[in-house]
């Protein structure tokens, strides 16, 4: 009777979901020094994805919690740079390079604390980055189309096939580069052994008249 319920089918679309729906929810200290460095939170995205970053700052005197949200690609791209954020910030990017996108925190001491404060404040800081489909407000698209429950989930369906197709995509065109560089390096590799017979062979060519010569000269040989 439950022999559908762990198909093959059921996991595998369970595995996608999982890697297409990111959400990550975190919640941790935040210490507070005069030159603080950037605490980051790094989730994987592809190029032109939606990422929507919360941030919830709790209360903390004679501190400043400043917000960036940058990427790992070559360029470094710097998406937002938000100053002295407090209680709930609600953040929302496009990216536009495949790679990592990382949210970062610096907590500053204020000049007028004492040096023995330093690194014993902090505040709490609950953040909720939201990426993909799962980024979407689709009850902000409800009521402004006026769709119903259906509807609605409906183009939530349609997001997450989206995703699907997406997330196949990428790891088609990964696997077609990983290919490629494993056929170029078996070619390099090849060349390589080729050019090492090749030389050892002219090694031993040139070795063998030169002893020849080395003997003819002291009249061991003909």
């Amino acid at each position: 009777m439950f022999s559908n319920v762990y198909s093959p089918h059921s996991l595998f679309l369970g595995l996608i979901l999982s890697l297409t729906l990111q959400a990550t929810a975190i919640k941790f200290v935040l210490p507070a020094n005069k030159y603080p460095l950037a605490k980051c939170i790094w989730n994987t995205a592809h190029e032109n994805e939606l990422v929507i970053v919360t941030a919830n700052v709790g209360p903390g005197a004679k501190q400043r919690v400043d917000i960036e949200i940058v990427d790992s690609s070559p360029n470094k791209n710097v998406y937002l740079s938000k100053k002295d954020i407090k209680q709930e910030t609600r953040l929302a990017i496009t990216t536009h390079a495949e790679g990592e996108v990382g949210v970062c925190f610096k907590n500053h001491l204020d000049k007028s604390a004492t040096n023995d404060q330093e690194g014993k404040v902090s505040r709490i800081v609950d953040l909720d980055v939201d990426i993909g489909a799962d980024a979407v407000d689709y009850n902000a698209i409800a009521n402004q189309e006026s769709l119903s429950g259906l509807e609605t989930e409906m183009r939530k369906l349609e997001g997450v096939v989206q995703s699907i197709v997406d997330e196949l995509s990428y790891l088609k065109t990964r696997e077609e580069r990983f290919s490629n560089t494993n056929t170029s390096t078996n070619q390099r590799v090849q060349s390589f052994a080729w050019f090492t017979i090749l030389a050892l062979a002219a090694l031993g060519a040139w070795q063998i008249l030169h002893l020849r010569a080395y003997f003819k000269r002291k009249y061991l040989i003909d």
